[in-house]
């Protein structure tokens, strides 16, 4: 199986980072989480960089996380970033001070939409199918889905996809605010670009002091939740529910769960 990695183009003062895993769906082995850690490390350093784009190579953004390759990492409790990295997700340590504009396409599931609840501007190709599908695996958002899309889009909208599991459309997705803007397929990645290219011509002090003063407007109470996500992670892992999503995962087929 082809490890995960991602491509990486300068263009101007903005980086543009791509998940590069297409014959999975761009679903996110390890060496795809690390090497997207270690990109955001770059963007973070490189003072001739002033915002980042992400993208995914192929039909689809992301199929979510390789299940398999990740229950050891979701038994330890916490994430695993590389030395020097940064969290992509923005749950472990200082976050990169730039911002970023995100293009989704395709299959958007999991961590996809915890990646994109991480970037600042999202857009989408009007095919894109979103899903935050985790209660179907037996386990939970840990990803910060369940602090960050509450906030992004409401408490009613946000319950209706986290508590169901089921998939919803780029139409709905704009409609409820986890993407800005809707665009024709194949255009997801230019658009990200062009507002990418705009935020880049802007005095930088002044866009990473916005952006640092919008963050800390954010209650800090969401930080003390994205302490337990992982730990609270702990126990479901033991649980049988779990092993039976992940045979339901292995076999293609929905879990049938008894709530032990």
């Amino acid at each position: 199986m082809t490890a995960g990695t991602v491509s990486i183009e300068r263009r101007g003062h903005v980086l543009v980072v791509g998940l590069n895993r297409p014959a999975k769906r761009n679903a996110f082995d390890l060496p795809l989480w690390d090497a997207l850690c270690l990109a955001w490390g770059e963007l973070d350093r490189d003072e001739t960089l002033r915002a980042g784009v992400l993208h995914a190579h192929g039909d689809h953004f992301t199929g979510g996380l390789d299940l398999p390759q990740w229950a050891p990492i979701f038994s330890s409790g916490a994430w695993k970033i590389p030395a020097g990295g940064i969290d992509p997700l923005g749950l472990t340590g200082p976050r990169v001070r730039k911002p970023v504009v995100a293009a989704a396409q395709g299959t958007c599931l999991t961590i996809g939409i915890e990646l994109l609840l991480a970037m600042d501007i999202r857009i989408a190709a009007s095919t894109t199918r979103f899903g935050q599908i985790e209660i179907k695996r037996g386990i939970y958002p840990v990803g910060g889905a369940t602090l960050r899309f509450p906030r992004e889009v409401g408490w009613g909208n946000a319950m209706r996809w986290l508590l169901t599991g089921d998939e919803f459309t780029a139409d709905e997705a704009l409609r409820i605010g986890l993407v800005q803007e809707v665009v024709a397929p194949g255009m997801q990645l230019t658009r990200a670009l062009e507002l990418a290219e705009t935020i880049a011509a802007q005095a930088p002090l002044g866009v990473y002091a916005t952006l640092a003063s919008s963050r800390a407007a954010i209650p800090a109470a969401e930080h003390a939740a994205a302490v337990r996500l992982m730990p609270d992670l702990i126990p479901i892992m033991k649980s049988q529910d779990v092993q039976e999503g992940l045979r339901a995962f292995m076999e293609r087929r929905p879990g049938k769960f008894e709530g032990r």
